[in-house]
């Protein structure tokens, strides 16, 4: 299939159904370049259509509007694709559905480049979250929160392509090490992956690790694992049950999700990891029958991935204020049924990719009001602008009583 061709397409599903991209993108030789067509025309989405807007009277929609999405995008956002190649091969590829269809791209994509500069000098009087392309009320709060200044430096933090990292089996002292992949490399090329040496992961993650504080020999839970890198890294310093004695339990709800975590832990010769699928918004009282307490528990809740942005173009279109709120109260069951797991002593790491207070800080304040006998040990947060890095939090708590 044609690159456009397949970025329309995969443009078109999330336009009409909000499908997840990365979930759609074919392993192709081609596949970085229609990433990169994808995750630039969604990441642009507001400005884009605001573009189009000037051109159109009756904004089209479906394949033609996506499409007409992607030709601009290729013109006013990606400055390696030259004006004529965006014209032509995206019209090309309108051509394979619709004559007209076509027709209407031409036309349009023509006008945007005689009329850039015109379209640019407007752009640039616009309001921070349309330039930046973010929705307005994430956008609002963050200017809020760290002001004008530092919130565009954001935006265009979550505007630029995410690196790629792996992460190899820790040294002696668990410190977890971080190499940056050279762009367009494909992971599954490189030496080593087949053996399972390593595992893709953004150095953002290693603070929920660190305040783990594993060692060989633990009982430990990862409780919302999916996709199973935490539970690798759990893992690899913990150590199996025959050679330390140690224990690893992975859940997810989803199966397709446990699926993932299976073929994770089976590239990474981890197999002896138990997973087992559960939903922590439950009492999970199966779990505690049949595992006991454990030393080690990770709770890696689902959240509003407002810190990784960047790495999830199609996550910033999903973000609203009642989702966040409604995610706020899976998280307070999630945290509240998987502490009464943890054995006296033992420490409970509750970590989100959001920036969000509410998702972060205030609610472990609350969880903390409400049972009294957690108390913090130690807290992180990775904010991109500060730490070059996505965005993370992470805390972990401990107590000294069973908590049931």
């Amino acid at each position: 299939m044609n690159t456009r061709r397949e970025a329309i397409f995969i443009i078109t599903r999330w336009l009409l159904n909000r499908e997840f991209p990365d979930r759609i993108i074919g392993d192709s030789p081609d596949r970085a370049f229609v990433i990169d067509l994808t995750y630039t025309t969604i990441r642009g989405y507001a400005t884009l259509r605001w573009v189009l807007e000037r051109f159109i009277k009756k904004m089209p929609q479906g394949e033609t509007l996506a499409t007409l999405l992607l030709g601009a995008a290729q013109i006013l956002l990606m400055d390696d694709v030259a004006d004529h190649a965006a014209v032509f091969e995206t019209v090309e590829a309108a051509k394979t559905t619709s004559k007209k269809s076509a027709g209407l791209v031409n036309g349009v994509l023509r006008n945007i480049i005689r009329s850039r500069e015109e379209i640019l000098l407007d752009l640039a009087t616009q309001p921070l979250a349309l330039r930046k392309s973010h929705p307005e009320a994430l956008a609002a709060r963050w200017i809020a929160r760290f002001g004008e200044e530092e919130s565009g430096r954001l935006f265009d933090w979550n505007n630029t392509p995410a690196e790629t990292f792996i992460s190899r089996k820790p040294p002696g002292d668990g410190v977890s090490s971080f190499e940056l992949v050279p762009r367009g490399t494909r992971v599954v090329d490189l030496p080593g992956y087949e053996e399972g040496e390593f595992i893709v992961q953004d150095p953002a993650t290693s603070i929920a690790i660190e305040l783990l504080d594993l060692k060989p020999g633990l009982k430990v839970l990862d409780a919302c694992a999916a996709p199973g890198g935490k539970t690798v890294q759990i893992a690899w310093r913990v150590g199996d049950p025959l050679t330390t004695g140690g224990k690893v339990l992975a859940l997810d709800l989803h199966e397709e999700r446990i699926a993932t975590i299976r073929e994770n832990l089976h590239r990474t010769r981890l197999e002896w990891v138990e997973v087992e699928q559960a939903n922590l918004m439950e009492p999970i009282n199966e779990i505690r029958e049949k595992h006991a307490f454990f030393d080690r528990i990770l709770l890696d809740v689902p959240c509003s991935n407002s810190g990784v942005l960047r790495r999830r173009p199609d996550a910033r279109w999903r973000w609203s204020l009642r989702r966040m709120e409604k995610l706020v109260i899976a998280q307070q069951k999630i945290i509240a049924h998987a502490a009464k797991l943890l054995a006296p002593g033992g420490i409970l790491v509750y970590s989100t990719c959001s920036l969000e207070p509410e998702e972060n800080q205030e609610l472990i304040a609350a969880f903390i009001k409400r049972y009294s006998r957690f108390k913090v040990i130690r807290s992180l947060e990775r904010i991109p602008t500060r730490d070059g890095c996505d965005g993370a939090f992470a805390c972990a708590l401990t107590h000294k009583s069973d908590p049931s």
